[in-house]
């Protein structure tokens, strides 16, 4: 079992990313997930959650996710926000981060004592490739970098997804997934 933890920005599509991920991860690996958003609080610029588990068994679970195997942050500055997305972290947890600063990697290194971090500018990735600052497929993209998910899996989940404009961001998904790295 997988336990994850989205944090993003109302508007940069964090809790539709959680939802395409668990279709990828249900539908096309032929695993099983579940996803618990965070409702109530969502509007435009505001720090959003959602929670996801995986597992390759069903998952009896339905709840939040309080002590997460990977962290995914949409947005670098939720640190400057008093956003503590360390918070129920072990030195093993993943972070994947929307980042291309070497400086913004390491203060949440240093913040939040993640060991290993995957960081793509899926912001930028975005823009290059669907033409909006919007990174959810992106993030899922560097999501899938660290072997939770295929991104085969991701980039069908995406097109079935975004229907007439799933192309360009299941696009967006391997571009970011490609330019991906582990810090």
């Amino acid at each position: 079992m997988q336990k994850i933890k989205f944090y993003g920005i109302g508007g940069q599509g964090a809790v539709t990313a959680a939802k395409i991920l668990s279709i990828a991860v249900s539908v096309y690996q032929d695993e099983y997930a579940i996803t618990v958003p965070a409702y109530g609080h969502e509007r435009r610029g505001a720090p959003v959650f959602a929670h996801i588990i995986v597992d390759n068994k069903p998952v009896l679970l339905n709840c939040y996710v309080y002590e997460p195997d990977i962290v995914v942050v949409f947005d670098e500055s939720l640190i400057d926000m008093g956003v503590n997305v360390g918070e129920g972290c072990t030195p093993d947890t993943i972070l994947v981060l929307n980042t291309g600063s070497e400086e913004m990697i390491k203060r949440y290194k240093e913040e939040y004592g993640f060991e290993t971090i995957y960081a793509c500018d899926a912001t930028g990735a975005a823009t290059l490739n669907i033409g909006l600052s919007i990174p959810n497929s992106s993030m899922l993209g560097a999501l899938a970098k660290t072997g939770i998910v295929s991104i085969e899996a991701i980039a069908s989940a995406v097109r079935e997804s975004f229907g007439k404009v799933g192309e360009k961001n299941a696009n967006a998904a391997e571009y970011a997934y490609e330019h991906t790295v582990k810090a």
